[in-house]
């Protein structure tokens, strides 16, 4: 195995291009690794290169760690970044590797999808950005061209006043989400709703949401529809972590809960 190490994004992009493969905090790719799914000939070690590991405002860097995410990060991506597994894989674990992988557990792809975040994906001769909606297009599957590397995720520059992140698991901690929620909502009352592990790619309960939207205080009963249409909006698999009919259930108790704290 070749291991290139550039220290500029110019020579990191000139490797992926020629076919390497990238190589951040390595919390996924040596998984693959280790199992035999994946045996890349030739890597590009991505930590050395100063403009991946840049935060500016709206702006993450992709190779900004989930340690960084917690300390500093908006509410809800920091409540993330909290469970992802443990602290040695917080230490070097990216937020940009989560998005490349495009896992539908993925703890923090929920918030990208709650606050309409863009992908910032560069190749040796082009940019572009690519809203969260474009960019995950199914299990493990991405927009992302060969030649390019992701190297930002870009925020809006306002966030929701007040945003709640949450999942369900077979445990407290270091454990893929059974159910992954992130309920946001603004002063004037606009909600959004994201789930992850309840479809193909992480997704948004529009209906649920422009329910919601529209009650200035909710009732017992407004929590309650709101609930049971977020339920009815995921589209769940049965797989060896739970059943598709406990996904469906669990998906609309915790957005509940996380609208109940965003209320309070």
């Amino acid at each position: 195995m070749e291991v290139h190490h550039p220290t500029s994004l110019p020579d990191a992009l000139r490797a992926v291009a020629a076919g390497a493969t990238p190589l951040a905090g390595g919390t996924d790719l040596m998984v693959e690794i280790n199992f035999g799914h994946a045996l890349p000939d030739h890597v590009v070690g991505l930590r050395r290169v100063e403009e991946l590991n840049s935060w500016e405002d709206s702006r993450i860097g992709a190779g900004v760690t989930w340690r960084r995410i917690d300390e500093k990060g908006p509410t809800a991506l920091a409540e993330a970044a909290r469970t992802v597994g443990s602290p040695q894989i917080r230490n070097a674990g990216t937020i940009g590797g989560n998005v490349a992988t495009a896992s539908p557990a993925g703890d923090g792809l929920p918030f990208l999808a709650a606050v309409d975040a863009s992908i910032e994906l560069v190749s040796p001769t082009s940019t572009r950005h690519l809203l969260w909606s474009d960019f995950f297009v199914g299990v493990k599957q991405t927009a992302k061209a060969p030649d390019e590397l992701i190297v930002a995720i870009q925020l809006p520059e306002r966030l929701p006043s007040r945003q709640a992140f949450g999942k369900v698991g077979s445990r407290n901690a270091m454990v893929i989400a059974t159910v992954g929620c992130v309920v946001t909502r603004d002063d004037d009352g606009k909600t959004t709703v994201a789930l992850g592990s309840v479809a193909p790619t992480p997704i948004r309960a529009f209906r649920a949401e422009e329910m919601i939207s529209a009650e200035t205080s909710p009732s017992e009963s407004a929590l309650f529809e709101f609930q049971r249409l977020v339920s009815e909006d995921v589209r769940p698999i049965t797989d060896h972590r739970s059943t598709e009919e406990y996904r469906r259930h669990a998906a609309g108790v915790l957005a509940r809960r996380l609208l109940e704290r965003c209320l309070r």
